[in-house]
């Protein structure tokens, strides 16, 4: 009989309990007990939930209180050696300052081990998602072993509600390869693979005895290009896993991209089910149809479960029952093609007015109903669930037919731009001379990113303004005076190039969404972009467009009330695609390419309101990069050219800043450089200026800002720290090619955090002009 399994469910709770429970605790207000407490609530709603649905295979162990990679690396004993941890089992005060780094209780308030003074380890994206995940640190020496019992207690804790579940596990291989060997450790992660086994093994053997009947392990990295001696590594992991626990049925879940040349080595795998991704690559079915063995179940991923529109349910069950007639129905899975992590939690809290929109949408629940549904076809026929198919068909019709889509005089100005369009006039070199005369800013300018704190105030003024309780005007006057507050601060402080501080923006893209044609808006369509941050991403519907300017009035508010140049924030094209639920009928680099006429428009408005320093955000441009190197070149190609629509406008005296981070860089380092923005700042600080290396092989350009201090951290690096990694850059950056600022934006620190940090920042600055001469 088919069975109707699930990869993963959010984690978030249906009303963000686990976000509110987490800052609670980090402040100090709520002990572990309190959060403990709701980790259970949140967990045990997703079982029941899901078990009601009548799913068949429900996931356990895809809670996290923070991220599962970091799981991963907590129970296995990666822990690094400088959180100071006793060995025993990894408890939560280390857990979480391996996530965000520590300090002193004295110095937080909060839940920090040991009076550790300790920065985070890095943080980088999930594959092509906007989800951030811990990435493990292996040093010299490195040893594994089972420091904690959680898969274990979680499948007993659901046991004892009456639900079976399906463990899930990140794969062995995976986990080491999104790993890095750190100090003197070199060689590969995957030499430790031997190492880790047994670790999985005892694990495994654990939830054999506890009754598990499947095991599901997580390889996403199967989807990548990978080596001869990864490739090796998986038929030798996984013969000893099957071994380990001969009773555990195993599958190995992929997702994200197709298998490609990797099919072989998968399909000869001592497993029982391979789960695949039909949603980004439909096209691997006809492999695995052909070339699975007769003892191997396969898992059909054909429910998105990374965007929120519904399911063409008759597609979907074209390729389940094709599936089906190939391999006979006791060998096949119905799932969404990867964990709902990625998926809002539940459609039915929306109240939007807006039905048609709504009868287009499909949330983490509905996506598991659409799973369910597309079994039940299979077992009783397309006759005991006509009219929810009916319905369905009648949805798909709809919004492909729907007028508020298509926008004519938007396709016609895309059709027409030209490549003159994407050039800046002059050379950069040129540009260069312009810009200095017109800015005479002081070697090694300092600036930030963009935002600055969004108090409780300032939300609560957004609250009391959505909910009627405080007029436009009162609400206007009132950030007049914070933002007039936050340009007070950077003068004071020293700050070179200033920002107007984004208090009005409640998201660096939903604020842009909202002003754009094409884009709707949940009011609970929260997924989770690392520990306790979640966003909402808008909705692209339709053809965008920008029927007045966005920023303007500020911007020039903010310049008004300082001679210092003040930075006109913008969001890229790239990351607005991006951080959005994109709309699945047409190539996203066309609606790219929409948004970039929009965002060039608005460039235009602020130079011409007298704006001297304009800064396009393109934090995901790394994060839309395909996974396989052969898809590369068409997406930098589109990504690159977006940008430069959206940049290349102005006069040459006008400088373009863009700021990337949280991401890898170093394999598109000359993508960047093609962007040809004046300035780029980017993530350095949590990486230990690691993206030097690609620096030392590619002469960058323009100037660039390496971020000299995590702002994910509540920690306040020294000023010594930072004129470190600043005279570290200095080793391939010619000093006038560099500015100084922080990794990202601040909207989420306080005060109390940033302006001692941002002190030390201009001091460690001051520093390297001592002695410096301009040439």
């Amino acid at each position: 009989m088919v069975i109707a399994s699930n990869l993963g469910f959010p984690r978030i709770g249906p009303r963000r309990e686990l976000k509110k429970a987490l800052e609670q605790h980090w402040s100090g207000r709520v002990g572990e007990e309190e959060l403990q407490s709701v980790g259970r609530e949140v967990r045990q709603g997703n079982w029941r939930l899901q078990k009601q649905l009548a799913l068949d295979h429900v996931p356990s162990n895809d809670f996290s209180f923070y991220d599962h990679v970091l799981d991963m690396a907590a129970l296995v004993g990666a822990v690094p050696r400088r959180y100071a941890w006793s060995g025993d089992a990894v408890d939560l005060a280390t857990y979480f300052a391996m996530a965000r780094g520590a300090r002193p209780k004295a110095a937080t308030g909060g839940q920090t081990p040991r009076g550790l003074d300790v920065p985070a380890m890095e943080m980088t994206k999930w594959f092509d998602t906007n989800y951030h995940y811990i990435v493990p640190e292996f040093e010299r020496g490195q040893e594994f072993r089972l420091a904690g019992t959680k898969p274990l207690d979680e499948f007993l804790e659901a046991n004892s509600l009456g639900i079976h579940t399906r463990p899930v596990l990140l794969g062995p291989v995976s986990f080491l390869l999104l790993g890095k060997s750190r100090n003197s450790a070199g060689g590969s992660p995957l030499s430790l693979l031997d190492g880790l086994l047994p670790v999985y093994e005892e694990l495994l053997q654990r939830l054999e005895r506890a009754g598990a009947d499947w095991i599901q392990l997580d390889e996403p990295c199967l989807s990548l290009d990978l080596g001869p001696q990864a490739l090796r590594a998986f038929p030798s992991a996984y013969s000893r896993l099957a071994a380990a626990a001969p009773r555990l049925r195993l599958l190995i879940a992929t997702y994200f991209e197709g298998l490609r040349e990797n099919f072989s080595a998968v399909l000869r795998l001592p497993i029982a089910a391979l789960h695949l991704d039909l949603v980004r690559a439909p096209e691997q079915l006809d492999e695995a149809l052909a070339g699975a063995p007769a003892t191997l179940s396969l898992s059909l991923g054909v429910v998105d479960g990374r965007n929120v529109w519904r399911t063409d349910l008759e597609r979907a069950l074209a390729v389940v029952e094709r599936a089906v007639k190939a391999v006979g129905e006791e060998r096949v899975l119905v799932a969404p093609s990867c964990s709902l992590l990625h998926s809002p939690v539940d459609l039915q809290f929306e109240t939007h007015p807006d039905e048609e929109l709504r009868g287009w949408l499909a949330f983490a629940k509905q996506k598991v109903e659409e799973v369910v549904l597309i079994a039940r076809v299979i077992r009783e026929g397309h006759k005991a669930v006509n009219e929810a198919l009916e319905a369905n068909r009648d949805a798909m019709e709809r919004r492909r037919i729907s007028p508020r889509i298509h926008n004519k005089t938007v396709k016609k100005r895309a059709a027409a731009v030209t490549k003159e369009m994407l050039r800046r006039g002059s050379p950069y070199a040129a540009r260069r001379r312009l810009q200095e005369e017109r800015l005479g800013l002081p070697a090694f300018p300092t600036t930030t990113i963009g935002s600055f704190p969004q108090t409780s105030e300032v939300r609560a003024a957004r609250a009391e303004l959505r909910s009627g309780k405080r007029d436009l005007a009162s609400y206007e006057g009132f950030l007049r005076e914070e933002l007039e507050r936050t340009i007070r601060f950077q003068e004071e402080v020293g700050l070179d190039v200033l920002v107007h501080g984004e208090l009005e923006r409640n998201d660096m893209v939903e604020y842009f969404a909202e002003q754009l044609t094409g884009f709707a808006f949940t009011q609970h369509g929260w997924v989770q972009s690392y520990g306790s941050r979640y966003v909402k991403p808008p909705v692209i519907y339709g053809d965008v467009s920008r029927p007045a300017p966005m920023t303007v009035g500020w911007s020039r508010y903010a310049q008004s009330l300082t001679k210092k140049p003040v930075k006109g924030m913008l969001t890229g094209p790239v990351t607005i695609l991006q951080w959005s639920f994109v709309r699945d009928d047409q190539p996203r680099s066309e609606t790219c390419h929409q948004i970039a006429l929009a965002i060039r428009d608005e460039v235009a408005d602020l130079e011409a309101a007298g704006i001297k320093v304009i800064q396009i955000d393109e934090p995901a441009i790394r994060e839309g990069l395909p996974l396989r190197h052969d898809d590369w070149n068409a997406y930098l190609s589109w990504a690159v050219d977006a940008f430069r629509l959206a940049s290349a406008g102005v006069r040459d005296e006008t400088q373009i800043h863009t700021h990337m981070c949280y991401s890898e860089f170093n394999d598109i380092i000359e993508a960047i450089g093609a962007l040809d923005a004046d300035v780029t700042s980017i993530w350095f600080a949590r990486s230990q200026m690691e993206l030097l290396d690609a620096l030392r092989r590619y002469r960058y350009p323009n100037d660039i800002g390496p971020g000299v201090y995590d702002i994910h951290s509540p920690r306040v690096p020294s000023r010594e720290e930072m004129e470190e990694l600043l005279r570290k850059a200095l080793e391939v950056l010619s000093p006038e090619q560099l500015w100084v600022n922080p990794d990202c934006g601040l909207k989420t620190r306080r005060w109390e955090e940033v302006r001692p940090a941002l002190a030390a920042m201009v001091e460690a600055a001051s520093s390297l002009r001592t002695g410096y001469r301009a040439p």
